[in-house]
């Protein structure tokens, strides 16, 4: 019996993927490799069901003999050890994006003599309309807010891109590149900057721009895309105040909030020490991270400390003070957080 292959991503089964599976299943004995989270998070969308679930789902198709977890977006090594007699795809790939993924693909089946079989793409209105709506989820705050720490869990780097507008955020979501290996890459979040939101506004980046006014920069953001926002909180405001800013920021979806260890009337760092800039004490800054901590409703949000010892140029000894004392500090919190 001849064998086949067929890589799968998607974490919804609609009529055209059961089309396709039937008709790859009719060139032979088919085995499914079923992308990773961290391999699809690369360049699509976040899946909302786990590979786990995903494969569970392929394998009660009719038709599919075997299901694999593929690690890669090509599947190289997995290709080279099974050589399958056919590699089955759906034929958007041939222009686009995809298309250098297609070449590398046809050149590895030269290896052994396998062939590719393209089978014609699904278009319906309903099918769009059902990943539509699947993307739409991704954007709900419960959804969003978690899924920097998933990205950060499974993969050993996560790049973020500034936006400071629903514009330059619809940017960040739907930029794509493809890399001189073949493979499509993507932003991961999105970094939503003090200076560029206060700049946008014609403002200095001194903690001018109010808090009302930022997070409505991050509802516009919100509105219109779905990855994870890095929000910039420069110095976290009053210790009082910024309990009720993390209140406030994980109820709306935000997945980190970034603040430095300074005081009083901040600078951006850019500047370093051509402009006067104070640097907080260590008991201070820690009692502010602890008042966040405290103020975090979920174990979702990630609250990151800046440490600006080296912008003010104080040493790496200084800088390594706060950080031990910062993590000594989120050991013992996060022990007494265990359930």
């Amino acid at each position: 019996m001849k064998t086949v292959y067929m890589s799968f991503s998607t974490d919804i089964i609609h009529g055209g993927h059961i089309r396709i599976i039937q008709e790859a299943a009719k060139l032979g004995e088919l085995t499914i490799g079923v992308l990773t989270d961290k391999v699809v998070a690369s360049y699509k969308r976040f899946p909302l069901l786990s590979t786990k679930e995903r494969m569970n789902i392929v394998s009660n198709v009719v038709g599919v003999r075997y299901v694999i977890e593929q690690n890669t977006f090509v599947g190289e090594d997995i290709l080279r050890k099974l050589k399958p007699d056919y590699f089955v795809h759906g034929d958007d790939w041939r222009i686009g994006i995809q298309a250098p993924v297609r070449t590398r693909i046809i050149k590895l089946l030269e290896e052994w003599g396998g062939e590719l079989w393209e089978f014609p793409y699904s278009k319906n209105q309903e099918y769009d309309a059902l990943e539509s709506h699947v993307r739409s989820q991704l954007s709900i705050p419960d959804v969003r807010r978690g899924r920097l720490k998933k990205l950060l869990e499974l993969k050993p780097l996560v790049t973020a891109m500034e936006v400071h507008s629903g514009l330059t955020g619809l940017i960040v979501e739907n930029e794509k590149v493809v890399k001189e290996d073949g493979l499509i890459s993507q932003f991961d979040a999105m970094w939503v900057s003090s200076l560029c939101d206060s700049t946008a506004k014609g403002k200095p980046d001194i903690e001018l721009v109010d808090m009302t006014s930022r997070l409505r920069t991050i509802d516009d953001i919100m509105e219109v895309t779905t990855k994870p926002i890095i929000f910039d909180g420069d110095t976290g405001g009053q210790l009082d105040h910024f309990s009720y800013l993390i209140k406030t920021l994980e109820r709306i979806g935000v997945s980190a909030v970034i603040i430095e260890d300074k005081t009083g009337s901040k600078r951006n760092s850019l500047f370093g020490t051509e402009v006067e800039q104070h640097q907080d004490s260590i008991e201070n800054f820690s009692a502010k991270i602890t008042a966040g901590k405290n103020a975090m409703k979920t174990r979702e949000m990630l609250l990151i400390a800046r440490i600006e010892s080296l912008i003010l140029e104080r040493g790496l000894d200084d800088a390594m003070e706060c950080y031990c004392f910062c993590t000594s500090w989120s050991r013992r919190y996060n022990d007494s957080q265990s359930p």
